[in-house]
């Protein structure tokens, strides 16, 4: 009976987490880096101290809302990696696809990204290497995964394949941020011209034995 008790409160507890996020997001897709916990309290019909109690402070609130994002996109990168295409399309769906997401939802990818650009009043504003750098290096790490279990790249595979993940989010990560702020030319300009630069390397190695090819 207990074990039912403490299973059902968990499962109330993760439901409830889940509406106060949804509310989150509604705020910043509104309000951008300028989401206030107030405001997100208000959306989500609670008090600000409720919503403490759930993430701690502001920058609680942000890691569960970064991790809750950086899921989505990662299934997302994979599933255009696993697409069925030649391989210099799928690394343009995967290009594509990063920068589809934060074009789509440029207020969340600004709140994620840039949070200190508007602090609330009343609210410190964030620390953006302290916050954004985890997502970053953990897009990198994954990728990284991705690129060793699919490329042969011969005996430094491993060290070389970390290279590439991490060089790689670091590229679309700087292109898309640049981008997004300035138009200078359309996504699929950016996408063809990101993955002409990549394309050297990657067209010439082999697909790892046994891997699931790439």
């Amino acid at each position: 009976m207990e074990t039912t008790q403490r299973t059902d409160q968990q499962r109330s507890a993760e439901h409830r987490r889940r509406e106060l996020l949804e509310a989150a997001d509604r705020v910043v897709l509104r309000e951008g880096p300028g989401a206030s916990m107030n405001a997100i309290a208000a959306e989500a019909g609670i008090t600000k101290p409720i919503l403490y109690r759930h993430f701690g402070d502001k920058g609680g609130l942000y890691a569960a809302l970064a991790k809750r994002h950086t899921d989505a996109l990662l299934e997302a990168l994979r599933a255009a990696l696993d697409a069925p295409a030649e391989r210099r399309e799928r690394v343009e769906a995967t290009l594509d696809t990063y920068l589809a997401a934060i074009e789509a939802r440029p207020q969340v990818y600004r709140f994620l990204m840039h949070p200190s650009e508007a602090p609330s009043p009343g609210e410190p504003g964030f620390d953006v290497g302290l916050h954004s750098a985890p997502l970053l290096r953990r897009l990198g790490e994954e990728l990284a995964e991705v690129i060793e279990e699919r490329v042969d790249l011969g005996p430094r595979g491993a060290e070389l394949s970390r290279v590439w993940g991490h060089g790689i989010v670091g590229m679309m990560h700087a292109a898309g941020d640049w981008w997004l702020g300035e138009r200078p030319c359309s996504r699929a300009e950016l996408v063809s011209s990101l993955a002409d630069l990549l394309w050297g390397r990657l067209a010439a190695a082999g697909n790892r034995v046994g891997g699931p090819g790439f």
